[in-house]
């Protein structure tokens, strides 16, 4: 495309004869901005959100659509959030993104099914006449479409009262991509029950539960998708296709006609074949959306989508990128139609998918597109302005304060954005205590500009000032440091569990719950119930024989969520009945003996008196600053864990759990040196030769020009190499001692070892195992795991093992695109094809070595110009130590291996998995093998190949499922509790997976076991005492306080179950920085937990307040002092006693908050303990 034609050359720079005098209020803002871009399409000076700050005060003074032409989908979000945030409060939905497919035609890929849908929904709101924004990208603009009238005639609106038959719907949804599931969850599925239908179409916030009386709609009614428990009659609903291109059985059939005319010649004979055993059985072939075009007509564009598109206002965020991507794409494009067609790859040409560069160029021309550089070599034709990125102040205060100062003195307007209504509220308090008065906003951008200092909650990309207009708009991140940003806290272990055990955030009605009193039921829901005068909020539980138990939500403490050994359905308990404490009993009578043995080791440990490690001195403080990255807080909290540790006498045994990739070996590198500082000696074990090598080669890179000696021990190296490297050890002339589970044989002697540094412990053997637990009493051990097997997870849950987590990703770390499909050559071609186009590597999974090479033979004779290798663990030693480092200096491009790649290689340029026969391997081989990839700022992808999915067991399903889930980064942890659930933690202390975690879930029997090794310990069990409370108040979380049901229920358990008043506070301010100040209602729900710690500690059965009086009846073992009670009543006229030992005060005041401080008071004067 030639710039001249895009810009007008008659145009002069524009002086803004004004300039001098700053504008008085909002509007005068918005038009001085609008006036000043009149009739240019070359604009400099805006550097991000200012440029939406600059149309959104044009879009005021002269109302068009306006269309945005992004570079990516990540440009486009951050545009349409902007924009937003600029735009009057309320007209947020002006703003449209329609995002890119993100999907490479070629490949024989489709779109991610979440981007499909937001596109078709986003065409929909088109043809809804919207009228404001629309932020795309340049992919989406030359994409061919349908036309707008067959896409409108395949979006199907809904009345109650219409006649529609519920064949003809069902076919409709089917068409349009919607998939049946029940329960309906999510966006895209449909479920039928007799004449009730549930859609949850992207149209609306809920899904919608539909009954008909014949072929008549008689009813709808929204409902959550968490309980399926509607909310309310609805008149209408409408349902959009989950896709832009609306396939039909009229459509397929043609395509099955015209295929194998178009693609006539032999080379594409198995491409057709293997894509016709899919359209045969009703089902779509992964990038059907690019072939299909042969007969379903795409000769559309996106302008025709566009209500006015004659007055079209276009803007290029990014000219100079905006026209190099353009050639880009249709160059890569056509190189890569040429590439697949000659492979015999069924692919239409480019111009049956896309429009051309000319056209667009026309487009752009006809419409007087607008363009942002940040450099322009036409002067004289630009438009400038003054926009400047605002400085960072990492929490300074009081540089912000002085330039508080300076700004107002010379009357300018300041606006400071909070991404939380919590955040802003604590900004405004903070400049409150230092004098600086501030205006809260409530109202949007308008209110803020109409004063001086203002606050506000809201979403911006990055802060900017115009010295012109006299306007510093602020974010959360140029007001305080990163770091701040974050939750300081780190969470105490039970918290760490609740995450991802007791998270009632992911209970589905029909999920089995464990109540301590009572045993296991099913959770029903939520339910308010009339109490006297009171509606209060319940959860519902049933047991055997339909029996409900009525759990009031200050009492979600006593519930938890069911997670057994086998992912059977576990036996439901009869309520009432006397079996579940018999069985209680029992289990913790058969733990007792594994308790005692666990206890052994680990007193043994506590007992033992290690090695104090000096504190680090400045070799080590130079040790630290040559580490070439910046260190995540989670990474120096670890560290930070691991040398307060070491520092200690008794010997350490953390567990450092963090993702792949995330910088675990930087804190193991860091203990290390310490050690060896310290003249201590460090024994590094891996499960593999290849990853002890790998680990080899790390050491030596990270510890050069320190004086640290490192060797490795392992079959790579000679007899005669091993004995000399065995004698330096033992002379101590080796500080780092690097080997598989060799460094465990018993002619491995150290002069004095320090430190033991275990790589995923969960690969060795039993033997090893068995040796690691008698040195963990002498030495000082680290161990590393991405996904701990459940032993090492339980015993740190419950307190035997310290445990650091690791869980923020590297910066610019993507996150791995995960796709689960059917084995296909062609895929497999396309995706080993994709990762060769920009030099990387494809790792190819195949674990069995009987077939591996006829595997390998496949891959190279559909990929002939692809460098193939082969490992597997049978191979000779010297054999795989060549193919594995070969490959590792890039002389292969795929490897075709068996798990041998699993346990932390290393390979940055690997950016591609293919796992064969993937429904074979358990959730955490699979992250783990997954995790061989996306170790760089590139874009990785996972490939998990099936077989049909009628040949997959349920467990493989659900396996596959969670994988594809949890695909976000950091989320290792929480797979491998999932994992727990899954396959089955069975006994924390044997080798048998089932057990006594079937009976009673893996939370209640940790907590069996946590109890019954404090009792072998000697230390006092303090029985669980519940006080039964009631001040007549309201303490439900209201529903405009936090509509999701899931997340008040959440709250609810996080506030019953608060350990101790720390962090029942710590969770106060947390719901504040969340949620925003909090209702009276929640308060008093705190203020229940408050004292319901107090009174459980000084063993009290009851507080109950009626009138003007409370009473508070004490159990017969509590500490508190009777003498001292009855000398109190008889000295204090308010005070009374019952003969019964009930105590009563007056309480003078009915507000919650005074009522609070009396009772907390007079516990205050009763408890003088015995």
């Amino acid at each position: 495309m030639k710039e001249k034609s895009l810009h007008q050359t008659s145009l002069t720079e524009f002086e803004d004869q004004e300039s001098s005098r700053r504008p008085a209020n909002a509007s005068e803002i918005f038009r001085k901005l609008a006036g000043k871009l009149k009739g240019f399409r070359l604009l400099e000076g805006l550097h991000g959100p200012d440029s939406a700050f600059l149309f959104s005060a044009l879009s005021r003074q002269s109302p068009a659509p306006c269309l945005w032409l992004c570079l990516n989908n990540r440009q486009a979000e951050k545009i349409a959030e902007n924009l937003r945030f600029f735009l009057p409060q309320g007209n947020e939905d002006q703003v449209l993104v329609l995002p890119g497919s993100e999907a490479n035609p070629y490949r024989g890929l489709s779109p991610h099914p979440e981007i499909a849908a937001k596109r078709a929904l986003a065409l929909w709101r088109l043809l809804k006449n919207h009228s404001g924004f629309l932020v795309t990208t340049l992919a989406s603009i030359l994409t061919r479409l349908p036309s707008p009238a067959d896409f409108q005639s395949h979006c199907i609106s809904l009345e109650v009262g219409r006649f529609l038959p519920l064949n003809h719907l069902i076919q409709g949804l089917q068409d349009t991509g919607y998939v049946r599931e029940d329960p309906v969850s999510e966006v895209g599925e449909y479920s039928i029950r007799g004449g009730i239908v549930d859609i949850f179409s992207s149209a609306h916030e809920n899904p919608v539960r539909i009954e008909f009386f014949g072929d008549q709609i008689e009813s709808m009614r929204e409902f959550d998708p968490s309980t399926q428990r509607s909310i309310g009659l609805i008149p209408s609903c409408q349902v959009v296709p989950m896709r832009e291109m609306i396939l039909t059985e009229r459509e397929i059939a043609q395509w099955h006609k015209e295929a194998p005319e178009h693609w006539n010649e032999v080379r594409f004979a198995e491409a057709l074949q293997e894509k016709f055993q899919f359209t045969e059985n009703r089902e779509l072939f992964n990038g059907f959306e690019y072939v299909f075009p042969l007969v379903v007509d795409t000769e559309h564009h996106l302008l025709e989508f566009l209500p006015g598109s004659q007055d079209l206002r276009v803007v290029i965020p990014d000219g100079q990128g905006f026209l190099e991507e353009l050639d880009r794409l249709s160059s890569s494009h056509q190189e890569a139609f040429q590439e697949q067609h000659s492979k015999g790859e069924l692919v239409l040409p480019p111009q049956r998918l896309f429009f051309g560069k000319k056209w667009l160029e026309e487009v752009l021309e006809e419409r007087q597109a607008v363009f942002i550089e940040q450099l322009s070599d036409k002067p004289h034709e630009v438009c400038r302005f003054d926009f400047q990125v605002e400085r960072k102040y990492k929490g300074r205060i009081q540089d912000i304060l002085t330039d508080l100062s300076r700004w107002q003195d010379s009357h300018e307007r300041v606006v400071f954005v909070m991404s939380s209504q919590g955040m802003a509220e604590r900004v405004a308090h903070l400049l409150e205590e230092y004098g600086v008065v501030s205006h809260f906003v409530q109202k949007g951008i308008d209110e803020a500009l109409a004063h001086p200092l203002s606050v506000m909650q809201g979403k911006l990309s990055e802060g900017f000032y115009s010295a012109s207009l006299g306007l510093h708009i602020l974010t959360q991140e140029n007001f305080f440091e990163e770091s701040q940003l974050r939750v300081a806290r780190k969470p105490a272990h039970p918290e760490i569990a609740a995450q991802f055990l007791s998270d009632f955030r992911d209970l589905k009605k029909g999920d089995y719950v464990v109540h301590i009193d009572h045993g296991i039921g099913v959770f029903l829901g939520l339910e308010r119930i009339g109490v006297g005068e009171e509606l209060k909020e319940f959860v519902v539980l049933s047991y055997r024989n339909s029996a409900k138990l009525y759990v009031p939500i200050d009492r979600l403490g006593l519930i938890q969520k069911y997670s057994g050994a086998g992912g059977t359905a576990p036996k439901i308990d009869r309520l009432g009945g006397a079996s579940w404490e018999k069985t209680k009993r029992r289990i913790k009578k058969s733990m007792r003996d594994l308790a005692e043995d666990l206890l052994k080791l680990y007193a043994r440990r506590e007992m033992e008196k290690g090695y104090a490690f000096s504190t680090d001195d400045s070799l080590s403080k130079e040790f630290e600053e040559a580490f070439e990255y910046e260190e995540t807080p989670d990474q120096l909290a670890a560290i930070q864990n691991v040398k307060q540790d070491m520092e200690q006498e008794r010997p350490m045994d953390r567990l450092i759990c963090g993702d792949v990739g995330y910088g675990k070996t930087e804190v193991a590198m860091r203990a290390a040196f310490k050690a060896v500082n310290d003249s201590k000696q460090v024994a590094v074990l891996a499960p593999t030769t290849v990853l002890a090598f790998q680990h080899y080669n790390t050491f030596r890179e990270r510890c050069q020009g320190f004086p640290v000696s490192i060797e490795m021990l392992s079959r790579f190296k000679s007899r005669a190499e091993q004995a000399d490297t065995l004698r330096r050890t033992s002379l101590g002339l080796v500080d780092v001692l690097i080997g598989t589970h060799r460094l465990l044989s018993k002619d491995v002697h150290f002069k004095d070892l320090g430190l033991i540094v275990v790589d995923e412990e969960q690969r060795f053997g039993v033997a090893q195992k068995e040796r690691l637990k008698q040195l963990r009493t002498k030495v000082d051990v680290l161990a590393l795991s991405a996904t701990p097997i459940p032993r090492s997870l339980n015993m740190s849950l419950i307190g035997l093992r310290d445990l650091s987590i690791i869980e923020t990703p590297p910066k610019d770390r993507l996150a791995i695109q995960t796709v689960v499909v059917k084995f296909s050559r062609s895929i497999i071609r396309s995706a080993i094809d994709l990762e060769l186009k920009r030099e990387g590597q494809v790792f190819f999974v195949h674990n069995s070595v009987e077939t591996i090479y006829s595997i390998a033979t496949m891959i190279q004779e559909i990929m002939p110009e692809a460098r193939v290798a082969v490992a597997h663990g049978q191979m000779r030693e010297g054999q795989l130590q060549k193919v594995m480092i070969d490959f590792l200096n890039y002389r292969y491009d795929v490897l075709v291996a068996t798990t041998i790649i699993e346990n932390g290689l290393d390979i940055s340029r690997a950016n591609t998995l293919i796992v064969d026969r993937s429904d074979r391997f358990g959730l955490a081989q699979l992250y783990q093998l997954r995790g061989r990839v996306g170790r760089s700022s590139r874009r990785a992808y996972a490939y998990l190949m099936i077989p049909s999915q009628d040949f997959l067991s349920q467990e493989a399903s659900k396996r596959l499922a969670a994988i594809k889930e949890f695909s976000e980064l950091g989320s290792g942890f929480r797979v491998a509790a999932l994992d727990l659930e899954i396959r089955g933690a069975g006994n924390l202390l044997g080798s048998d997976q089932h057990g006594h975690m079937d009976v009673v879930g893996f939370e209640l029997y940790t907590k069996l076991l946590e109890q019954t090794i404090r009792e072998l310990r000697g230390e006092e069990v303090r029985e669980e005492v519940q006080t039964n409370i009631d001040l007549r108040m309201d303490i439900q979380i209201p529903e405009h306080y936090i509509d999701d049901s899931n997340l008040r229920l959440w709250l609810y358990k996080r506030v019953s179950s608060a350990p101790d008043p720390s962090a029942l506070e710590s969770l106060k301010e947390e719901v504040v920085d969340r949620f925003g100040k909090y209702p009276n209602s929640v308060s008093n729900l705190f203020g229940y937990a408050s004292l319901r710690l107090r009174t459980e500690q000084l063993k009290i059965l009851s507080l109950e307040r009626k009138g003007s009086r409370v009473f508070l009846k004490l159990r017969e073992d509590t500490p508190i002092s009777r003498e001292h009670v009855i000398d109190l009543v008889s000295r204090n006229g308010r005070l009374g006693l019952t003969p019964e030992g009930t105590m009563s005060a007056e309480i003078s005041s009915t507000l919650p908050d005074e009522v609070f401080q009396n009772i907390h008071a007079l516990l205050d004067e009763v408890a003088v303990l015995e």
